[in-house]
């Protein structure tokens, strides 16, 4: 799967661990964009062909539905929520699980909002 990790989400390890899961693997600091707005973080991915992978749950969900609502389309987004206890929270070892979990479940991934916390 092509995935395009923005700012909320990019670390070394988790490009590292989703690229020995065989996912062709984008972060912002490889093309300038570190920092940069969600907006364009969104139109990189999509102008890749890419899922975007975000934990910024609030800025892609109303970005989600302005694409869609406005007759657009989108890859896909799937995001990871940061639970109350931090003992909770997606490891990036869980969050690789749980691309892989969503990807074997056969749903639609272009134009989804995808939450990967329930796909631990």
């Amino acid at each position: 799967m092509k995935l395009y990790l923005d700012d909320d989400v990019a670390s070394n390890l988790l490009h590292r661990l989703l690229s020995l899961a065989g996912h062709d693997v984008l972060v912002p600091a490889e093309i300038g964009l570190s920092g940069d707005d969600d907006a364009v973080h969104f139109l990189q991915a999509i102008r890749d062909d890419r899922r975007l992978l975000t934990g910024n749950h609030d800025g892609f969900e109303h970005l989600h539905d302005l694409v869609l609502e406005s007759g657009g389309h989108h890859p896909g987004i799937q995001v990871v929520c940061r639970e109350n206890d931090p003992r909770r929270d997606l490891s990036p070892r869980g969050i690789v699980l749980a691309v892989r979990k969503l990807s074997a479940a056969g749903l639609a991934l272009q134009d989804g909002f995808h939450i990967l916390n329930y796909w631990r």
